[in-house]
């Protein structure tokens, strides 16, 4: 089950760069319009819907990987028990939210393919296809918080990479 986890992770963030790629782009392509006079319709649209995207899907491997910002200023001043409890009611909180934030981004992405709603830009996108990359990443996002979550609760704490203090100013 592990690997199949890690996998999904990992798949997720290698969207996630090809979402990147895209966005790169999109921004050249943008740039090359404007010096040779030519326009090509919402291609400001498709590089924000890239770049969120690219945001979304990258959530859960940033999370695995013990990248997300973490306050410890409070739970350093804490007993070990309390920190350990402390610990669990986070992560508790953390994949109710992201449960909660899957459950709507679905709900939104399927709304607006049953509306037919489209982008209010020229370029009339139906808006289900850039949320779906949405949808996607907070459903594998919250996948990724409830594996914390049991991983918390099995007693080997989520922890991020000792030199993860090394890495910051």
């Amino acid at each position: 089950m592990r690997k199949t986890l890690d996998l999904l992770y990992t798949s997720a963030a290698a969207l996630a760069a090809l979402f990147m790629v895209g966005l790169l782009a999109m921004v050249l392509l943008s740039i090359l319009g404007r010096q040779l006079h030519f326009n090509i319709p919402g291609i400001d649209a498709y590089a924000g819907y890239l770049m969120a995207g690219a945001g979304f899907l990258a959530l859960a491997h940033t999370l695995k990987r013990g990248e997300h910002i973490r306050v410890t200023l409070v739970l350093q001043t804490l007993p070990p028990a309390a920190q350990r409890w402390l610990e669990r009611w986070a992560m508790a909180a953390a994949a109710l939210l992201a449960l909660l934030f899957a459950w709507y981004s679905v709900r939104l992405a399927w709304q607006s393919f049953d509306f037919h709603d489209i982008s209010t830009g020229n370029d009339a996108t139906p808006l289900w296809m850039p949320q779906l990359s949405m949808a996607l990443g907070a459903i594998v996002f919250a996948v990724a918080s409830l594996d914390e979550l049991v991983i918390e609760w099995r007693g080997r704490p989520a922890k991020a990479v000792e030199t993860e203090a090394l890495r910051h100013e």
